[in-house]
């Protein structure tokens, strides 16, 4: 049981600047891969038809994609869900002639070719390019909302300074989550926005826990340094950050593995963005904090003039 008790010393704030560096690489990547590569959108975001069909066995998908070429649908996406017999077709954008209930017979019509059985066709959805085009607006506007909201509450609860490296360790961790999407070229649509927005949320709340203990230690620990009171705080903390991080990614990672390809985006978001949240709680949110000068002046409550003179007796 002391085994289990024993208080972690491990100074965090030493290798800070080295967490910068690689910090800043990062960002820098990340702003580079977007450029370039730009993100997959999926059709939440370009628009376009999504037909999920079920074979009555396991389904050839090199021979639905000949099927679909020969049906002139070439740049028709093919994809497997969840089980063998199972397959999705993304199909970009039309010419306003056609709709989507008749892409949708002729796609039904292409992959019925060569075929004992009937292919049954279970859902079609279609979003048209306007409407994408507002949901990528929106989806950008509603991570912009969150982080202006995330900055006022925590400057409210605590200090500017830490509210500063709330937000600086959010932005990073969002920059980042989308660099390595735009990197492995990751299909970005709503639920990796929903994902993105998870991430924000999971990572304010580590970063919060830290804050809260910084702001009961710096009254606790008067003769010490900013930096001393840091690492305390982080060490007190890093139990509970660990098995929190370590049994959420054990979820994502079931969810991954055997949620199925269409949940695989939302998955794979969640788990890198609680990676690099976890990081940026310490070497992020904390270390910005300081190197802005918070202090225990800082966190002091101004008492009013004479709130604490007993009334005087006759």
């Amino acid at each position: 049981m002391r085994l289990l008790k024993k208080k972690t010393d491990i100074h965090f704030m030493e290798v800070r600047r080295w967490a910068y560096i690689g910090s800043l690489v990062l960002m820098l990547l990340s702003v580079v891969v977007l450029a370039t590569r730009g993100l997959n959108f999926g059709l939440d975001f370009t628009g376009g038809t999504l037909i999920e069909v079920s074979f009555p066995g396991s389904a050839d998908t090199e021979l639905v994609r000949d099927n679909l070429r020969g049906a002139g649908l070439s740049d028709a996406v093919v994809q497997t869900f969840g089980a063998a017999s199972d397959i999705v077709v993304r199909i970009p954008p039309r010419s306003e002639a056609d709709s989507s209930a008749e892409i949708s017979t002729v796609v039904l019509q292409a992959l019925q070719q060569g075929v004992e059985g009937e292919v049954v066709m279970r859902r079609v959805e279609f979003v048209g390019p306007q409407v994408g085009d507002e949901l990528a607006e929106q989806g950008i506007l509603a991570v912009v909302y969150a982080l202006i909201g995330i900055f006022l509450y925590v400057m409210i609860r605590f200090q500017w300074r830490f509210s500063a490296g709330a937000v600086a360790a959010l932005v990073h961790d969002v920059l980042i989550t989308m660099g390595i999407i735009s990197l492995l070229q990751v299909e970005f649509d709503l639920t990796v926005v929903a994902a993105l927005l998870a991430v924000i949320g999971y990572s304010l709340n580590d970063t919060i826990v830290v804050f809260d203990r910084i702001r009961e230690n710096f009254p606790r620990m008067r003769k010490s340094t900013p930096v001393e009171v840091i690492d305390a705080s982080l060490n007190q903390t890093l139990s509970r950050t660990i098995m929190t991080g370590l049994t959420t990614l054990l979820v994502l990672i079931a969810l991954f593995i055997f949620g199925g390809e269409i949940i695989h985006a939302f998955a794979f978001t969640l788990i890198i963005g609680i990676i690099i949240g976890t990081y940026s709680s310490i070497y992020v949110a904390s270390a910005v904090s300081l190197e802005l000068g918070v202090s225990k002046f800082d966190l002091l409550q101004v008492e009013k003039e004479g709130a604490e003179v007993p009334d005087a007796k006759p």
